[in-house]
């Protein structure tokens, strides 16, 4: 990949990607210490609150269904570009949202966003890292999630509870850092080995078939990982505060982004772990993770949902990860961004899903026994992730990259 005196080199380009992934959970998670104070400046109910949260994951799958392969053939710049474009007007729209109507259109441009940059940017942090490093790729775009998502919950809740303008500062400041990734992206090089040379065309994103049983793997980590997520990210904030009893934001913020700060470090510390270890492990640590949720509701001990949000954190970062690497390890080059879009395509899709049923759940049944029976179903769901990586073998041949 050749680059002028104005392009990024090998290194700055791979944090660049970094920066653009660290992106897409700040995005996805900057409204997530909004919630009760929408809810209560507009009167909403779980169900709306959810709603504004289950726009994203519907909007970025709609965007991967139509457009999940399209960094293959113009760039991963390009379309990392078009992604942090759409992204800034969403968060524009929520910063000055005077009704629940903007939120949502704001979360449908995040959710395009997203959709256009989440698998072109984690394809970029794998082509520009050093040769042999595909594992390290995985470990950086985990801890970068991790970043982004701890950014959002920290920065959210503290300017929420000791700054002017609870529901518009944060969002001010992620426009500043979308407009800086921006700036860093337009200086990624134009072109790379990485691109197709065919026309681009409308069409669902497909899975090269040789990859088809890695893919079920992966992607029942992956889907696993992102649902015990969505319940952190669209009731985190309410639990705490409405079960648990905190009222501080910045403590209801902390509780929750130790789920990120646990994503992150065990991202790093886990590194080295084969994708089966990193799956069987983070299905274990989710588990446990929803049966301490479980006991937090009961008991109404914020130690306890201390001790949740920790080990999902890990478990998040262990399933990911290992369904990431899975697919860094076994997708040919040309298939990469393509085959990542789908990964994510289904799993957005069953976070929109789980976050639309616990709001709806919440408000018929009352939020502690939405709790608990999400929670068991989620359960279901990492065990599932954690039988498959048993029982399914690898292929045994390894891309070109």
């Amino acid at each position: 990949m050749s680059h002028s005196p104005r392009t990024w080199g090998r290194t700055s380009s791979f944090w660049v990607a970094a920066a653009v992934v660290v992106h897409t959970l700040w995005t996805s998670a900057a409204p997530a210490m909004m919630y009760p104070l929408y809810a209560h400046q507009w009167q909403l109910t779980p169900t709306v609150t959810t709603m504004i949260f289950a726009v994203f994951p519907v909007f970025v799958v709609a965007t991967l269904i139509a457009l999940g392969d399209l960094s293959d053939y113009i760039g991963r710049r390009a379309a990392m570009l078009l992604g942090l474009s759409a992204s800034l007007i969403g968060v524009l729209l929520f910063a000055v949202a005077p009704n629940v109507t903007w939120l949502l259109v704001g979360r449908a441009f995040m959710g395009v966003g997203v959709g256009l940059s989440a698998g072109p940017s984690a394809a970029a942090v794998v082509e520009f890292s050093a040769p042999g490093k595909a594992k390290l790729a995985g470990a950086i775009t985990t801890a970068a999630q991790a970043f982004g998502l701890a950014a959002a919950l920290i920065i959210g809740g503290g300017l929420i509870q000791y700054a002017p303008f609870p529901t518009r500062l944060s969002f001010w400041v992620l426009v500043i850092v979308l407009i800086a990734t921006l700036f860093g992206v337009w200086h990624l090089p134009r072109h790379t080995k990485a691109e197709s040379s065919k026309r681009w065309s409308l069409k669902m994103p497909q899975i090269h078939k040789p990859l088809r049983r890695t893919f079920l793997v992966s992607v029942s980590a992956v889907l696993s990982a992102y649902s015990v997520g969505a319940t952190m990210l669209s009731l985190g904030s309410q639990i705490a505060h409405d079960l648990i009893g905190s009222s501080n934001a910045l403590v209801n913020g902390g509780a929750i982004s130790l789920f990120a700060i646990v994503l992150g470090a065990t991202g790093i510390v886990a590194k080295r772990f084969t994708s089966k270890l990193s799956i069987i492990a983070g299905a274990s640590f989710s588990i446990v993770s929803l049966l301490l949720l479980m006991l937090a509701t009961a008991t109404h001990a914020l130690p306890v949902f201390l001790l949740s949000s920790a080990a999902s954190g890990a478990g998040y970062s262990l399933l990911f990860m290992g369904g990431l690497n899975l697919i860094n390890a076994h997708a040919p080059m040309h298939h990469r961004a393509g085959t990542l879009s789908a990964l994510f395509l289904v799993a957005y899709l069953m976070q929109g899903v789980v976050a639309m049923l616990l709001g709806r759940a919440a408000t018929a049944w009352g939020l502690d026994l939405a709790i608990d029976v999400g929670s068991l179903a989620l359960a279901g769901l990492s065990l599932g992730a954690m039988l498959l990586a048993i029982y399914v073998r690898e292929p045994d041949h390894k891309p070109d990259n």
